[in-house]
């Protein structure tokens, strides 16, 4: 029987997303703004909500194009909010598209993803919790990357969410000891 963290249960959405995206250390820009997006919305709700939704959302928010969600005006937002695939939350709606902003504007001065990759210095910073109970729900690294993240701009980015975003980007490798990903992931 194959071992993993225990939170993903045995959906087998879940289990696809644990086998073969969370903690693989990704350093695509637009990649990495639908995932603290996705991140942002999951706020409140339950990861399971959102990859359920993954793909309404995908679908509203233009393939996570960050040029066209930036461009969006209050008709654009009014029509997000009658999407009932994705989660019809305003303020974290309008919260995207601010951060559609912000990612074109880091973009552009320094690059989205160095900037994020340099709270953990550029390299995934490798855990090894033995359960669950010994995973932090924040870390001063998420700390920092929320302040900076609201600094620029961003919303619905406190350091539970960031920390949660840099698990699932690969920042940081939180897989316990015994679960078939811990220490298999190597770095991009």
């Amino acid at each position: 029987m194959v071992e993993r963290c225990g939170w993903c249960g045995d959906d087998p959405l879940y289990v696809d997303y644990h086998d073969r995206e969370w903690g693989v250390p990704e350093r695509d820009p637009r990649a990495l703004w639908e995932a603290l997006t996705l991140e942002a919305f999951q706020a409140g709700l339950s990861w399971i909500t959102i990859l359920r939704k993954r793909e309404g959302f995908r679908q509203e928010f233009d393939g996570f194009d960050p040029e066209r969600v930036a461009a969006w005006d209050q008709a654009r937002i009014d029509r997000a909010m009658g999407n009932p695939g994705i989660i019809r939350h305003r303020a974290k709606i309008e919260a995207a598209v601010r951060g559609a902003r912000s990612f074109l504007r880091i973009e552009d001065e320094r690059g989205f993803s160095p900037w994020l990759w340099g709270v953990v210095g550029g390299d995934p910073i490798r855990n090894s919790p033995a359960d669950l109970s010994q995973v932090p729900a924040q870390t001063p690294e998420s700390q920092a990357m929320s302040k900076a993240l609201k600094s620029e701009g961003f919303g619905f980015c406190g350091p539970v969410i960031t920390y949660a975003f840099m698990q699932a980007t690969g920042m940081v490798d939180d897989h316990v000891a015994t679960c078939h990903r811990h220490g298999a992931i190597s770095p991009r």
